[in-house]
């Protein structure tokens, strides 16, 4: 964790990524204080703002995706983003303003198929059949051996801060941030006894569709990019983090 921030954003644009009621909320409060810009995560950061308030998961996963390099506060973000409730949000963004915030790192995945790099994700990587009740089977590996091989809808790897969905949904670990480490789990394996893996991220983690029978699409957070057809690679690692802003309001980590 940072320690609170010196320069801070005073004065400074303050950049507040999503819309809706909320989003209309924290700018009129803003704006009596500090300059702000409003709009996508894509025009908001090419206003050079100091700081980026995101309103709701789908805005602060869309700043992931344009590699934002500024703090973020996320707000209504759900578990595991360590943001803050909507109802303390005006306090929040007050603290931001007056400096009197730290900020955390959390990783974010760099995802190849076939070697071309398809994107970002700071929640999770997922496997999955396209179509209903069509079981495939899947391997993964780490450190170039192999870890497991088994049948299932699908596969997910899941970030500490994206344990609190998809991978805990299916049975997954809560993984603490800063750890290193991702988790591993079978979506809906065709099995009675079956395992998840905790391996590390530093290396490349690869996941592979081993066998289909229905087309296999790869979601990173919460958009599909693209079918994996089988035998092809792909790659999961650690690269760089998105510094994240924490506040007297922010919630723990471990909160549900």
């Amino acid at each position: 964790m940072g320690s609170a921030n010196d320069e801070g954003v005073g004065t400074a644009t303050l950049g507040i990524a999503g819309d809706g009621a909320l989003a209309d909320e924290i700018r009129d409060a803003v704006e009596t204080d500090a300059a702000a810009v409003r709009g996508p995560a894509s025009e908001v950061l090419a206003a050079d703002p100091a700081a980026v308030v995101a309103v709701g998961e789908t805005a602060l996963l869309a700043l992931v995706r344009e590699r934002a390099a500024v703090p973020v506060l996320p707000v209504d973000a759900g578990p595991g983003y360590g943001g803050v409730n909507p109802e303390a949000a005006t306090a929040a963004v007050k603290a931001v303003l007056a400096n009197e915030f730290e900020t955390v790192e959390r990783s974010v995945l760099s995802v190849s198929v076939g070697g071309e790099r398809v994107g970002p994700a700071l929640a999770d990587v997922m496997l999955v059949t396209s179509e209903p009740a069509r079981i495939s089977e899947y391997a993964v590996r780490s450190r170039g051996e192999q870890v497991s091989r088994f049948r299932a809808d699908g596969v997910v790897v899941s970030t500490p801060t994206g344990s609190h969905g998809y991978g805990r949904s299916a049975g997954g670990p809560l993984v603490e941030p800063d750890s290193g480490v991702v988790g591993v789990v079978p979506v809906a394996p065709f099995a009675v006894d079956f395992d998840h893996w905790v391996v590390s991220a530093e290396r490349p983690v690869e996941l592979s569709v081993e066998r289909d029978e229905g087309e296999v699409s790869l979601s990173l957070d919460d958009r599909e990019v693209r079918a994996v057809p089988p035998h092809t690679p792909v790659e999961v690692v650690a690269d760089g983090a998105l510094e994240l802003v924490r506040v007297a309001e922010s919630r723990p980590f471990f909160e549900r």
